[in-house]
């Protein structure tokens, strides 16, 4: 098995892969890791669905429509791990505020948000662009920012039970 390779060309080479399968099985892959670990090679997928919660059955077909493939291209023994982001996934790449327009996040801004004197704040992600920002949906007022990008310190998705209720 080959040693001397670059983990960032793999990457470049089986995104491709790995977003066209993902699409056929009605999936949207949030981020692909491929890195060393005591000493063992894994390969992470964090995939997201619209229709439904990602289940057991997503990551085997994604898993099944990808794996020959990937074999061919990366070089060495690798552990291949399909999975939902989590309910309660820190939001990594700007893109992911597009992917999850609607969920309700808790957001820090480096700067206060001068009309409230705060930089913490819950709500809900209403759109996100490049040239513009986020879009951002306070709850507590029920008011909506546009919070520039370089103003974000960090998001994470909050999970919200949307159980049957009581009658």
């Amino acid at each position: 098995m080959q040693q001397g390779f670059n983990r960032k060309e793999i990457i470049e080479k089986i995104t491709p892969i790995i977003e066209n399968a993902a699409m056929k099985n009605g999936l949207i892959p949030i981020e692909i890791e491929f890195q060393k670990e005591s000493g063992k090679w894994f390969l992470r997928i964090f995939v997201f669905c619209n229709n439904h919660p990602v289940n057991l059955d997503d990551c085997e077909n994604l898993t099944r429509s990808i794996d020959n493939f990937l074999d061919e291209i990366i070089p060495v023994k690798y552990y291949l791990e399909v999975s939902s982001p989590g309910l309660e996934r820190k939001i990594k790449s700007t893109k992911e505020f597009s992917i999850f327009k609607g969920k309700k996040i808790k957001l820090k801004t480096k700067f206060p948000i001068e009309e409230l004197g705060e930089k913490i704040f819950t709500g809900f992600i209403e759109d996100f662009q490049k040239n513009i920002g986020l879009i951002f949906k306070e709850e507590k007022t029920n008011k909506i920012f546009t919070i520039l990008e370089e103003n974000i310190l960090s998001a994470q998705l909050i999970f919200e039970y949307k159980g049957e209720k009581d009658d």
